[in-house]
């Protein structure tokens, strides 16, 4: 009964979420493509195979060594990744091309999600870290498709979000088949939710299994070169509300490096001129990625506006501040940084990586600020002390390191439930 209410809700509240689509594709107008697919209505579905769904951008990173191997391991299997949002399906296509099958995932209702699984036929669905709904799990449970959570993770604000509606999730968390949990206090949180004991494994976070590639790390070498001898900190994954701050911590880091350079990267694209706007209003020089063009010593930030570029970014900086974490956002993927030997910054709001930003804390690879002043004070103490910097950066590699493994243990659960 609860998840017919849910569904007759969706369905009334369908007009609502279709004016939602239209309003945000006046402001990314990537969202007015393909509306078919969130019907269940064409994309590049790959039948008889492997579902992967990764919502976004983050997710999509985050999935890609796992699909990576899930090819080389059952190369006789064709795999489809479904996503929600057009930064992500750009991020899929990006880091796959045409090996794999892609659409995005359609609304949440029990015949649309019927009608994507008859037309896929999947020999397994796995979802990555959280992204679970109601219809998906139990159309998969009708027609005989075992769930993986996989890289799973529940915050303490999350797990209080789902008890609020338990009679409707206890059941979907109860049908997953198997969760590959990222920590035991999120386990417990999972079980708290209804999943059983024996469908579930701790094997750590795959995000943990990143590796810097050779011409990632060559390409930072040659853009580090044309911009001469100068400190470079980045802010990544910016939110409206952290931009002004980052700025103004920008200002003060100029007066004792007045050479430094800030790489500005937003989260969201839709934000892209408008940060462009601040920091023209900030008097700021600025050269803007999609440009094309390399920063000038007059430049005094560059725009990160290009999607998929995160990672190259970071190769390319001395210190990194993560944000979603000076707003209640939780933060983003402290890890990314701390693999490429960057002395991390974040806000006080961490509850999306709580355990994973307390280890790189504890290690002294992280450190805590909550506003401009703070900001710059830290990043100016390492970028004017190169071996603070690396004793922190090599802190957060060694983090990483000890952590590794996750990945293989995820795809030998997975193995298992394919049966081959």
């Amino acid at each position: 009964m609860p998840r017919f209410l849910y569904s007759l809700i969706f369905t009334l509240c369908l007009p609502l979420i279709l004016a939602r689509l239209l309003y945000r594709a006046w402001r990314a107008p990537a969202y007015a493509r393909r509306w078919r697919e969130r019907f269940a209505l064409g994309g590049d579905l790959r039948a008889g195979g492997i579902w992967v769904h990764a919502v976004s951008v983050g997710e999509s990173i985050a999935a890609a060594p796992m699909v990576r191997e899930l090819r080389q391991r059952h190369p006789q299997l064709p795999i489809t990744v479904t996503c929600m949002t057009p930064t992500g399906s750009e991020q899929i296509r990006k880091l796959f091309g045409d090996d794999v099958g892609h659409a995005y995932l359609p609304y949440d209702l029990p015949w649309l999600q019927r009608r994507l699984i008859r037309r896929l036929q999947p020999r397994i669905a796995i979802i990555m870290e959280t992204e679970l709904w109601p219809n998906l799990v139990a159309e998969c449970k009708r027609a005989g498709v075992p769930v993986v959570l996989a890289n799973a993770r529940l915050s303490a604000r999350s797990a209080r979000g789902y008890q609020r509606v338990i009679a409707l999730v206890r059941p979907m968390f109860a049908a997953l088949d198997w969760v590959a949990v990222q920590t035991a206090a999120e386990a417990e949180r999972f079980i708290a939710l209804g999943v059983r004991q024996s469908a579930l494994a701790v094997t750590g976070s795959i995000k943990f299994d990143l590796k810097p590639g050779a011409e990632l790390l060559a390409t930072a070498e040659q853009w580090r070169a044309q911009w001469g001898e100068r400190p470079v900190w980045i802010a990544a994954s910016t939110h409206g509300g952290e931009d002004e701050i980052v700025l103004a911590a920008h200002r003060q880091v100029l007066q004792r490096h007045p050479e430094a350079l800030l790489i500005l990267v937003p989260r969201h694209p839709e934000r892209f001129d408008a940060v462009a706007r601040q920091i023209e209003n900030a008097g700021l020089g600025m050269v803007r990625r999609s440009a094309g063009n390399m920063p000038a010593i007059a430049d005094q930030v560059l725009l990160g506006d290009t999607m998929g570029e995160l990672m190259q970014f970071y190769a390319c900086a001395d210190v990194a501040f993560v944000g979603g974490s000076l707003i209640p956002g939780g933060g983003h993927n402290y890890l990314e940084p701390a693999a490429l030997g960057l002395p991390v910054l974040s806000g006080p709001h961490r509850f999306n990586f709580a355990e994973i930003s307390d280890l790189l804390e504890q290690a002294g690879a992280l450190v805590e600020v909550a506003d401009a002043p703070a900001m710059a004070e830290r990043a100016n103490a390492w970028l004017g002390d190169q071996s603070s910097a690396h004793r922190a950066g090599a802190a957060g590699q060694a983090v990483v390191a000890a952590n590794q493994g996750a990945l293989e243990r995820l795809l030998q659960g997975i193995t298992r439930l394919l049966g081959s």
